[in-house]
């Protein structure tokens, strides 16, 4: 099988895709795959460090304010296609596989007017805008979330198949995770707290908060929270002056790079909404407390908490200036109320799919061989 992945800017987008290519690379070895992004994206770093070749194509997207970047934007908009033409010609795919992003648009676009089977892969709970205009030349459009699809006219394609996800969030144990991270006994509340791999500054700042009030040095508490590049040096100092270095449970850090092992030791999970994020929480069966970004484009992580919210399986909390007081009443409840954690953990696990990457490859090969 010959595939042509693309989607980019985001992780959101890229891991997805790298996902995806994994699960058919390990079905089907022989298979050549390669990459669309931009020459801006966050798939410059993953996509070659996976040890796939990486075409671009520049595109960008229109301000919502007037902009004379608007005018590059059309004109990208306008040239891009025939450049992912010229890809699609050298690449020769048998398919294309869009996740999102601004680049899916033209390489998608492309590959239908070409005659060549194209999919698409929306993660959050409300379809992008790439999504949305590509649905209905698509062969498929697979849905991380069910809500997704009340924003697509092309019903009879949808198909509901969860989130593809690299990693096995589902699949470790919590006391296992607990015994390999040296947890003792004692901790009857993990609590892990992140706001990305760069870091938030409110998140940091609520989190703090929420230690120098309530976690630190409290018995049976164990918070272990993570910065993010640049937030980091503002954060550790604010920890130091705060006087939390003192507090043996409390545990700060840059980067998670052992997340699964965290993710799974954890009894709550403090985060921001993205929906590979919020896809790992509901396979791993965690009480979440969501605190959506407010500069993501259509509030698109608000959107994909409250398909949670709205259910019981999640707390959300908006980024205000009451965030930190907020933070802090609502993990204290958590913590001291662990009938209602455990409802929240059965609860979220309904919105857990955990074969999306191989119900996205059998739907892809079904619809190749059919075409034979």
């Amino acid at each position: 099988m010959r595939v042509l992945m693309t989607g980019g800017g985001t992780g959101g987008h890229v891991n997805p895709a790298l996902a995806i290519a994994g699960t058919i690379m390990e079905k089907e070895p022989k298979s050549e795959i390669a990459f669309v992004g931009t020459p801006r994206g966050i798939e410059n770093k993953l996509v070659p460090k996976a040890g796939y070749k990486l075409y671009h194509v520049n595109v960008m997207g229109l301000r919502r304010s007037l902009s004379l970047k608007n005018i590059k934007a059309a004109y990208l908009a306008f040239t891009s296609p025939m450049k992912a033409k010229k890809i699609i010609r050298e690449f020769r795919p048998d398919v294309v596989i869009g996740t999102g992003g601004y680049v899916s648009w033209p390489v998608c676009k492309a590959a239908a007017s070409m005659g060549i089977p194209v999919f698409l892969h929306e993660s959050n709970a409300v379809p992008g805008m790439a999504v949305r205009m590509l649905s209905g030349a698509a062969e498929k459009v697979f849905l991380n979330f069910e809500k997704a699809g009340e924003g697509l006219d092309c019903k009879e394609k949808l198909m509901l198949v969860g989130c593809p996800m690299l990693g096995s969030f589902n699949k470790i144990s919590k006391a296992e995770a607990r015994e390999k991270l040296g947890i003792p006994d004692d901790k009857k509340c993990v609590i892990l707290s992140f706001g990305g791999s760069l870091g938030a500054e409110k998140v940091n700042e609520a989190v703090l908060y929420l230690m120098k009030e309530y976690t630190g040095g409290r018995e049976g508490i164990l918070h272990t929270h993570a910065t993010g590049a640049i937030e980091k040096e503002i954060a550790f100092g604010q920890f130091k002056e705060m006087g939390l270095s003192k507090y043996e449970n409390l545990e700060l850090l840059e980067y998670i790079y052992d997340m699964p092992y965290r993710m799974a030791a954890a009894d709550i999970i403090i985060c921001r909404a993205g929906a590979l994020t919020v896809s790992e929480l509901s396979l791993s069966g965690k009480c979440a407390v969501f605190i959506p970004s407010p500069n993501v484009t259509d509030d698109q992580q608000f959107k994909n908490a409250n398909v949670l919210v709205e259910k019981g399986a999640a707390e959300l909390i908006r980024e205000t200036p009451a965030l930190p007081e907020k933070l802090c009443e609502t993990v204290k409840e958590l913590c001291e109320n662990e009938d209602k954690r455990r409802e929240m953990e059965e609860k979220i696990k309904d919105f857990a799919i955990s074969d999306a990457n191989s119900r996205i490859y059998n739907e892809v090969r079904k619809t190749l061989d059919s075409k034979k």
